[in-house]
């Protein structure tokens, strides 16, 4: 998601970078190739407009020019409006003093209500607060049941009623849950193809009864403008308190990312980043700021190591290096943790710098990774703890089993063993850095 505007914003900076010292003409070009790059990112025309007559106006002042190192500040500049134009600081979810708080999702049929429901009160559910979830869309087919069987992967009780309207199905589900002591609830609401008058009126009357403390409209990321389009509509009958931007690891322009809260006033408090119920990060603007702008993001880097390893596997891990006893039942044990870290394409692109290190048509392949997890798992006990007794009958027979060919066999025992070799020589003296900084 908006890696075309990653490499657009780049090629302009990287052009600025060689000029040295900036004049106001210069300034003026930039900022008509960034209002440009916007556009094609699918940001709204007047967001995009607004956008560069800040940037204009704040790098054409004379400390700007003058200074020794104008380009880089103006890019700063660019990176603090991207952070104001998403909503400055990190927006978190409001509590009611009084249990239960109401959380009421809204938004167009297909944004990914019923999912994202399911998906925040896992998230709620792992901060320790428990959930009830609503099942207020009577309308699409199999939503109640779908509601229920999240329910049941998550073990959180749902409510639903047959045959009643949704308000009542809402204001009925408080009750259960002021019943039960149970201090969330979740309200998945209907949605239609598009805004029509029946809809809000039905919204509308749900707010009333339940008087939600956050209304949270779902929208679908990969329709860019139409999102922000139709999250206007939804705030100006409901006044939405915050977004839930699905879909935000699709290959699309995001534009809605960069548009939906100066058009609404909401922020953005949540991204959908995959199909697992464990798929939803809190957004934080400054963050994708600096993604965006080549920056990486280290500290959701550091977030999501934290999410898959614990201190003590990290402790153990530094014995086995330290004494040489690093084996590939390890390795394969290190490849998995990584993987439940999201794919390895966005995992380099955390890491500052190395998006411009990387060559611009470098595919990381996660099919490789599989091979190698197949390879691994083709070897004996003993040929995982000992790989020098991998001889050529040996090879040929792993290769056989994982689907592979005996070139891929040799190539990653070859690379195993150079790693262990370092991993050696380290241990001898010097501490080993564990990946990510863990175990420092």
């Amino acid at each position: 998601m908006l890696e075309a505007l990653s490499d657009r914003l780049g090629a302009i900076f990287q052009r600025l970078t060689s000029r040295g010292r900036l004049t106001e003409a210069d300034v003026n070009d930039v900022a008509r190739e960034v209002r440009v790059a916007l556009l094609e990112a699918d940001v709204n025309l007047s967001v995009a407009k607004d956008f560069v007559a800040k940037v204009k106006e704040k790098a054409v002042g004379a400390d700007v020019l003058a200074s020794l190192t104008p380009a880089q500040s103006v890019i700063k500049i660019v990176h603090d409006e991207l952070v104001a134009l998403m909503g400055g600081a990190q927006s978190r979810l409001q509590f009611s003093d009084a249990p239960p708080t109401v959380i009421m999702l809204v938004g167009l049929q297909g944004s990914g209500k019923t999912t994202h429901a399911g998906k925040l009160a896992l998230r709620l559910k792992e901060q320790g607060r428990r959930s009830l979830l609503v099942a207020a869309d009577i309308y699409r087919p199999a939503a109640v049941e779908q509601l229920k069987t999240l329910g049941r992967q998550l073990d959180l009780p749902v409510y639903s009623e047959e045959r009643a309207n949704p308000v009542d199905i809402a204001k009925h589900g408080v009750a259960e849950a002021q019943r039960l002591g149970i201090p969330i609830v979740i309200v998945d609401t209907a949605g239609r193809l598009q805004i029509d008058e029946a809809l809000m009126v039905e919204l509308e009357k749900i707010k009333a009864a339940v008087k939600p403390k956050e209304i949270l409209f779902v929208a679908d990321a990969m329709t860019g403008q139409e999102a922000t389009n139709v999250a206007k509509g939804f705030n100006a009958q409901l006044t939405i308190t915050g977004v839930i931007l699905t879909k935000m690891d699709g290959d699309a322009r995001g534009g809605a990312a960069l548009s939906i809260f100066a058009m609404t006033g909401a922020p953005i408090k949540f991204v959908g980043v995959g199909e697992k119920l464990s798929a939803l990060e809190t957004f934080y603007p400054d963050r994708l700021a600096s993604r965006i702008l080549g920056m990486g993001d280290v500290l959701t880097l550091i977030e999501k190591t934290q999410s898959v390893y614990s201190i003590e596997q990290a402790k153990a891990l530094e014995q086995k290096l330290r004494k040489n006893d690093f084996t590939l039942d390890d390795f394969l044990d290190q490849l998995r943790q990584v993987r439940k870290m999201g794919s390895m394409a966005e995992i380099v692109k955390m890491i500052p710098g190395m998006q411009k290190m990387m060559p611009k048509d470098l595919e990381i392949d996660e099919k490789d990774v599989g091979r190698v997890e197949a390879i691994i798992c083709s070897m004996t006990r003993q040929e995982r703890r000992r790989p020098d007794i991998l001889n050529a009958s040996r090879r040929k027979r792993i290769a056989l089993g994982s689907g592979t060919q005996v070139a891929e066999v040799n190539r990653l025992v070859k690379q195993f063993e150079a790693s262990r070799q370092m991993m050696k020589q380290l241990g001898g003296g010097k501490r080993p850095r564990l990946p990510f900084g863990l175990g420092r």
